[in-house]
């Protein structure tokens, strides 16, 4: 399964081949289902999370147009159609793109690449703003991952420095990190995740962070410095 989730809405079985022969190429996306009309799609969307809609216009009952403008909570689209005609249209609705039928592979591509960076986008922004629970000292703290400095894995225990204090938490290093926004912080050691945003410079195989030195693997160097110079 891909890092998105994709549905298809056509109601012509060739149109709905190509789609998933296409999109078994992309391995970012993941094919939930299939639907014929929007009623179908309907009752889809309901019950699962969709981040991209490949979505016919022309079909039986209700067209693509109206079906996009009747979601209250309305995924990335790309709009696939025979008739160049409601290009217009679909961009006003914020499609992200307009494929007309037959379209190769590159324009599929082209149109998948526009939709992946809108969704690594949003996904990179909901990651950094959620704040995160903790439980330390017997009180429960809601911390936004960017006042994290650095954690520090002590046995069954973290060590979390803030920017205005420590924690110390019943946690793993490993879960830690895992729901932490992978884009700020990364593992330097055994024994250390870092803010890769609050590093102030490299020196040897240590990270100043604050007022710390953190040491990194010299495994990790190679890697930390791409990274950090990326920041």
């Amino acid at each position: 399964m891909g890092t998105f989730n994709c549905l298809i809405i056509d109601d012509e079985p060739l149109s709905r081949d190509v789609l998933r022969k296409y999109l078994g190429m992309v391995a970012e996306l993941g094919l939930l289902g299939e639907c014929a009309n929007a009623m179908e799609a309907t009752r889809f969307l309901m019950q699962d999370k969709v981040d991209l809609l490949f979505l016919d216009i022309e079909m039986p009952g209700l067209s693509g147009i109206s079906f996009a403008r009747s979601l209250t909570h309305t995924p990335l689209i790309i709009f696939t159609t025979a008739y160049p005609q409601f290009a217009v249209e679909g961009f006003e609705l914020n499609a992200v793109d307009y494929l007309v039928k037959p379209y190769s592979f590159e324009r599929f591509m082209k149109a998948v690449n526009r939709g992946l960076q809108l969704l690594n986008q949003e996904s990179a922004t909901t990651a950094s703003s959620r704040k995160i629970i903790l439980k330390a000292d017997k009180k429960i703290y809601a911390v936004e991952p960017s006042e994290i400095l650095y954690l520090e894995g002590q046995g069954d225990y973290v060590r979390i420095v803030l920017q205005d204090k420590k924690l110390m938490v019943h946690e793993t290093l490993k879960h830690l990190t895992e729901i932490l926004p992978d884009e700020e912080f990364m593992r330097i050691h055994k024994s250390y995740v870092v803010n890769l945003k609050q590093i102030s410079f490299i020196e040897g195989n240590q990270v100043r962070i604050g007022e710390q030195l953190v040491p990194f693997s010299p495994a990790q160097r190679e890697a930390l410095l791409e990274r950090f110079s990326s920041m």
